[in-house]
């Protein structure tokens, strides 16, 4: 498809809603596996993520997670998907 193709079929996404917070994929692709979750902390603790709940500071949720070494990616995102749980995210008014 060319580019004159393109513009003749805008795609039209909707009103922009803006959410607050990054997602946690984003924030699990700035790390390294293996990990200590002290050191999940020192690097990105201060990092706002979305939540169902609102934004909240990811030192906040790795407070209520039991694991201290994460070994793969996978397991991270799993153990914080645990504490912040998993549904709509909401989006500023």
């Amino acid at each position: 498809m060319s580019d004159d193709e393109d513009s003749e079929h805008p795609i039209e996404l909707g009103e922009h809603t803006p959410v607050e917070g990054a997602p946690l994929a984003r924030v699990a692709s700035r790390l390294h596996w293996p990990i200590q979750a002290s050191e999940v902390d020192r690097l990105e603790g201060e990092t706002v993520l979305r939540t169902p709940d609102g934004p909240v500071r990811l030192e906040d949720l790795l407070s209520e997670v039991d694991e201290t070494y994460f070994a793969t990616r996978r397991e991270f995102t799993r153990h914080v998907r645990d504490v912040m749980g998993d549904g709509p995210v909401r989006t500023a008014e």
